[in-house]
């Protein structure tokens, strides 16, 4: 969020002695040399929470979408946009409490944070296009489960980074915010790597779903219908977080501080709020629910029958496996001590002598 580096001077101005404490104005303003200041900028109150309306209505929509359809995965994109929606209601209380830590840091937090539980949601709906369309269920030999458990833990791993810088660039000290923001760009670096990966396995699924559709399977499968819309709004959704990414990067980069996307509030809005606007919408107008339908829309699961069964079958698996072992082992046992045996006796000699 820009704020954040309003938040770093403010740190740094607190230690001099050009610091100043001025009395909010009737919105909650405080100018930007004040010592308290957590915007570099007059923040709209009015943005803010047309935002926070925007989200709630998408909110809304996904929850009765989910729903509606049975997609449990979809909490995920719940989730993303709830923060979304929390995030700007937060920010417009914080617009009016303009010296209130205990306001901001929480809303930048998500802001932060909740694009990427939309980036884990694109994760996930390419792995059940993938064993929904494909018939091997894989895409470069990697199984459609296998390659959302990959993604999906990437997207922690650069979430726990990103959580942990957001956490140190809220603190008071000016080295501690330029540490925290430096971590923060390298969780969303690494978030911006593993989308670049994971988009090269889009286009590889899309030429495969060409040439199924070319050959026909697709429609002796039933399944031709809305394969494009979705994959183009996945496509689009990449897009949207892709832009977000490039934004803060430039944000937090030397480049960026004081500058023109640091100073003006638009910026925060244009590359942030709107593109996480509209990959939340993308997936309002065409949801998974509505083009994934039948058996293998999901992945399968196991009933908690099957899986006793299957715990007991590796079991006595395991437990045969050792009996065996200890059969070769005393069978190997016996014959060493036949052979220390047979020399004892003199046999081996007698034997031999009898050869020559």
């Amino acid at each position: 969020m820009t704020s954040v580096v309003s938040a770093s001077a403010t740190s740094s101005a607190s230690a001099t002695p050009s610091c100043i404490t001025a009395v909010p104005d009737r919105n909650g303003h405080v100018p930007i040399d004040d010592c308290r200041a957590l915007y570099a900028y007059y923040p709209s109150f009015a943005a803010a929470i047309v935002f926070s309306v925007i989200f709630g209505i998408s909110l809304c929509l996904h929850v009765f979408q989910a729903f509606t359809w049975r997609k449990r995965f979809c909490w995920v994109i719940i989730m993303g946009v709830a923060w979304e929606m929390a995030a700007f209601v937060l920010r417009a209380v914080s617009i009016r409490h303009q010296i209130s830590m205990g306001l901001f840091i929480p809303s930048f937090m998500l802001i932060f944070l909740a694009p990427l539980l939309l980036n884990a949601f694109d994760y996930m709906l390419l792995g059940r296009m993938i064993y929904y369309y494909i018939p091997s269920h894989s895409v470069f030999k990697i199984p459609a489960t296998s390659l959302t458990k990959i993604f999906v833990l990437l997207d922690i791993v650069s979430f726990l980074v990103q959580a942990t810088g957001g956490s140190m660039a809220s603190g008071d000290s000016s080295s501690a915010v330029t540490l925290g923001l430096n971590i923060y760009m390298g969780g969303i670096g690494l978030q911006q790597l593993a989308i670049l990966v994971f988009s090269s396995l889009v286009v590889r699924m899309h030429m495969h779903l060409l040439r199924l559709e070319k050959s026909g399977e697709l429609a002796g499968a039933g399944k031709e219908r809305g394969w494009r819309k979705l994959l183009f709004t996945l496509y689009g959704s990449l897009t949207c977080i892709t832009i977000r990414i490039i934004f803060r990067l430039v944000e937090f980069s030397p480049a960026g501080k004081n500058s023109i996307i640091t100073d003006h509030e638009v910026f925060f809005y244009c590359l942030d709020a709107v593109p996480m606007t509209i990959a939340a919408y993308l997936f309002n107008c065409i949801h998974p629910g509505a083009i994934l339908v039948g058996p293998e829309s999901e992945f399968p699961t196991k009933t908690r029958k099957q899986k006793k069964e299957e715990k007991r079958l590796k079991t006595e698996e395991k437990k045969a496996e050792k009996e065996e072992k200890r059969a070769q082992k005393e069978a190997r046992k016996a014959e060493k001590d036949e052979r220390k045996k047979t020399t004892s006796s003199g046999l081996l000699p007698t034997t031999l002598k009898d050869v020559n």
